[in-house]
């Protein structure tokens, strides 16, 4: 799926993957040795994450229900935890700099989809 950045006409992944069931959520992006550019994983149900044992930092969007940005985490290094953000409905998980890159920020408006 592509995850789009609508307020400011920008993408976030081109290849976004969505962590359905336990198993995929509990996983994350553990044992992968890196997330390319362009690609995203989407985990539902959720309002904060960890990095024990990942072995590459990300940037994590946290997203309200009705897909407005109310977190950002950018460089989230292996072995760190990130903030909680009790009004999250889910993370999007992305390459380090991908925040910067597609100037997200608090309050954006995000498409999930094709």
């Amino acid at each position: 799926m592509q995850i789009r950045n609508v307020s400011k006409n920008t993408f976030i992944a081109r290849e976004g993957e969505l962590a359905e069931g336990f198993w995929a959520r509990a996983k994350g992006l553990l044992g992968r040795a890196c997330l390319k550019e362009g690609e995203g994983l989407v985990i539902p149900r959720c309002c904060s994450i960890h990095m024990f044992f990942m072995r590459f930092a990300i940037d994590a969007l946290f997203v309200d229900e009705r897909n407005y940005v109310v977190g950002l985490t950018e460089n989230l290094r292996p072995f760190r935890l990130s903030p909680v953000f009790l009004k999250a409905n889910f993370v999007i998980e992305v390459p380090a700099g991908t925040i910067k890159r597609s100037c997200t920020a608090i309050g954006d408006l995000i498409k999930l989809g094709e």
